[in-house]
């Protein structure tokens, strides 16, 4: 497994990270530690998650897949194995990006987690209301006691990422080493635009969410009669249903044919073949799920069928 650095950090990653979001939601303790153990036992490490997660789960409260990832990191004893990132901002019960709730929240996630650091600690959201120095002042006090290794940030317009950027070198701060947008191939604009060129001049990782668009690019969902497969995803995946998104699947199946593989495998090859993606976020709910995506770490497209899925998705 070829490992990928996280910005100018002296992390490395495979080139797909599991998105904890299911644990505690769609996925029960047991079956995520099923997950989690085929994972990091296929050679992938980057586990991703929230404080947040999964508070919108009726009778959840928030905390719940940092509590099973926890567990089942004292259970496998596989700390060693792996990148936690989680992120902190959205959460009700520890919004926004000041410092004090910095320093709360990063104190239940780290107990949540059972262990004493996180390797890359994100803000989940941009908080106009705090000064960025502030902000960024705050995670860096937490590297600075060895509770933080790496910092990055998720949902951030350019010239806000910029400016964090900035502010971290005028004011000798630790900067966001990572990205996490939105990007997959039925939502290429508002990434491709203006997050991409900054990232890549600034030599910043992008992690990049909703790798499948909530499984519209699994192929799974090309009718609203679909939409009855999954409670949890059939709605979220409805504003894709048009010729737009139908034409990905097309292209997708086309490519996916040649090869053998599904169409999930051919969108994720896609995006990991994208020079400024490091490591996109997919999940699963089941092993045999689990294996089939992490067949697409192996895929080799070719410039014509990269081509291909460029203009069919354009």
């Amino acid at each position: 497994m070829q490992l990928r650095p996280l910005g100018r950090s002296s992390l490395s990653v495979a080139p797909l990270a599991f998105g904890g979001n299911v644990f505690g939601w769609s996925a029960d303790e047991q079956r995520s530690f099923e997950l989690l153990d085929a994972f990091v036992d296929a050679g992938f490490n980057l586990i991703d998650t929230a404080d947040v997660y999964s508070a919108w789960v009726p009778g959840n409260r928030g905390g719940e897949s940092e509590t099973i990832i926890g567990k089942w990191l004292k259970r496998s004893g596989k700390r060693d194995k792996v990148v936690i990132a989680t992120k902190v901002a959205k959460w009700a019960e520890h919004p926004g990006l000041s410092p004090m709730n910095i320093n709360q929240a990063v104190e239940g996630s780290l107990k949540r987690l059972q262990t004493d650091y996180i390797d890359l600690y994100q803000s989940h959201e941009d908080d106009a209301t705090v000064p960025l120095h502030e902000t960024l002042g705050a995670f860096g006090k937490l590297i600075e006691q060895g509770k933080v290794r790496v910092i990055g940030a998720s949902n951030y317009v350019a010239d806000r990422f910029a400016e964090a950027l900035k502010i971290s070198a005028e004011y000798h701060l630790p900067r966001y080493e990572t990205l996490q947008p939105e990007y997959n191939l039925v939502s290429r604009k508002g990434y491709e635009k203006e997050l991409e060129p900054l990232v890549v001049a600034e030599n910043v990782s992008v992690i990049n969410y909703y790798a499948l668009a909530s499984g519209f690019l699994s192929g799974k969902y090309r009718s609203e009669a679909d939409f009855a497969k999954s409670a949890a995803r059939g709605g979220a995946v409805q504003k894709y249903l048009n010729p737009h998104g139908l034409g990905v699947l097309a292209a997708l199946d086309k490519v996916a044919a040649a090869h053998g593989a599904t169409p999930a495998q051919v969108a994720l090859a896609w995006l990991i073949a994208r020079p400024s993606v490091t490591a996109p976020i997919a999940s699963a709910t089941s092993v045999p799920q689990l294996k089939e995506l992490l067949k697409g770490v192996e895929l080799q497209l070719n410039k014509e069928e990269i081509a291909a899925l460029d203009q069919a998705s354009a």
